[in-house]
């Protein structure tokens, strides 16, 4: 407070100095203000000082007890808080560590099981990647195969020969599968005997008729639109390939193949060796087959001829059976006649067995039981008299038998048929 109040003094004092300077000198009051002013600042600046210093000390003094006091006083509640806390603590990190165990050994299990798994994962993998690779490897080698075989098969093809061959050996294997026999159902190659044509297989129909099939069939440039890689090439040879085939149809009607006067059908087959070339003609050019059925051609694939052989061979049975019918009666009465006289035999040998069936009953009871009575006659006197005895009454006995047997027979020879009654 002192110094407070020499602080205000000097104030006042500065001021009246202030002043007086001003009063008497006016013509230095700037300089003298300015020096007085700086000097007062100066002695502010001291003193500000020194009473802050003597402040803090002053304050220091009372904080230092005061925190003290406190100090000890929150230590104390710190310490209890702190034990509390510490209790707590601990019991949840009991818990806690129970419940971290717990979950841990869930975990182990879990682990346990996921490797495992992981493990029977491997395994499997490690199985199926070895099947894999083996079939990726037959594949491998399948498409191989397939790919030489379809190159041999292009090569095959390549030529208008091979075409043909190829043709014939569809059409065989189709015959073989319907039963068609060479030489009875149909013949091959052979030259008509109006002309100088020679169909490639000529199938016999009912009442000496005939219809003829042509195998040969133009596939290059199918062939070639299979190979091409743009569209314009592949446009270009489908319809070449189409022009091919009307120019066949042409080709085929052109020929002696429909002849009349060699009782051959007004229709003619011509066979293509594949179903996918059928099935291609018939997607891009539907108007094709009514073109052909026009000029009495029949395109077949594989399985249309199937079902034209099938029809052929029916009428050629159908027909059969109605030339042999009368024969077939023939053999029916016949066989009747030799029925009725099996049966008549049979009939026979029944009343035999019959006849037969009496004379063993007769055998088996009456003969028998006559055969069998002097026998128990005997056993019955051997207990009842001795031996001398026995001896004695044989003769009676024996007499005895004799007319026994001859009465049996007196009454077979009654029952037997057309016997003296």
């Amino acid at each position: 407070m002192e110094f407070l109040i020499a602080f205000a003094l000097g104030a006042v004092f500065g001021a009246l100095l202030v002043i007086l300077v001003n009063y008497f000198q006016k013509h230095r009051a700037r300089e003298l203000a300015q020096e007085l002013v700086n000097q007062t600042q100066q002695q502010k600046m001291q003193e500000l000082e020194l009473l802050l210093g003597r402040v803090k000390e002053a304050f220091g003094s009372l904080s230092m007890d005061a925190l003290k006091r406190n100090t000890e006083e929150f230590l104390k509640v710190a310490n209890e808080v702190l034990s509390k806390q510490t209790r707590t603590g601990e019991l949840e990190l009991e818990g806690k560590k129970k419940l971290i165990d717990q979950t841990l050994e869930g975990m182990k299990t879990d682990l346990a099981r996921v490797q495992e798994l992981i493990t029977g994962f491997e395994k499997d993998r490690a199985a199926k990647f070895g099947q894999l690779e083996k079939q990726l490897s037959l594949a491998l080698e399948q498409t191989s195969r397939l790919q030489e075989t379809t190159n041999q098969l292009r090569q095959a093809l390549a030529s208008t020969r091979s075409r043909g061959q190829w043709g014939e050996r569809m059409a065989e294997d189709i015959l073989r599968l319907m039963g068609f026999v060479e030489g009875i159902n149909y013949v091959k190659q052979k030259t008509m005997e109006t002309g100088q044509d020679r169909p490639d297989y000529t199938f016999f129909l009912p009442q000496e008729r005939k219809i003829n099939m042509d195998v040969k069939f133009p596939l290059d440039n199918y062939l070639h639109y299979l190979e091409a890689q743009g569209e314009k090439d592949r446009e270009n040879f489908k319809q070449q390939f189409l022009k091919d085939v009307r120019d066949r149809i042409k080709e085929v009607t052109n020929r002696d193949y429909i002849n009349p006067d060699d009782n051959t059908l007004d229709y003619v087959l011509v066979f293509i060796p594949n179903e996918q070339v059928y099935a291609f003609i018939n997607e891009h050019d539907r108007t094709l087959l009514d073109e052909a059925l026009k000029k009495k051609v029949i395109l077949c694939s594989p399985i249309t001829l199937y079902a034209v052989l099938a029809i052929i061979r029916q009428a050629m049975e159908n027909f059969n059976l109605q030339n042999t019918a009368g024969q077939i009666m023939k053999l029916l009465e016949s066989f009747y006649r030799q029925w009725q006289l099996f049966v008549k035999s049979l009939e026979k040998v029944g009343k035999k067995i019959y006849e037969a069936q009496q004379e063993y009953e007769n055998l088996n009871t009456t003969r028998k039981n006559q055969l069998e009575k002097p026998l128990r006659q005997i056993d019955s006197l051997k207990k009842q008299v001795g031996p001398e005895l026995l001896e004695a009454e044989a003769l009676p006995a024996e007499a005895e038998v004799v007319e026994g047997e001859e009465e049996v027979e007196d009454n077979r020879d009654s029952k037997e048929p057309g016997g003296a009654k």
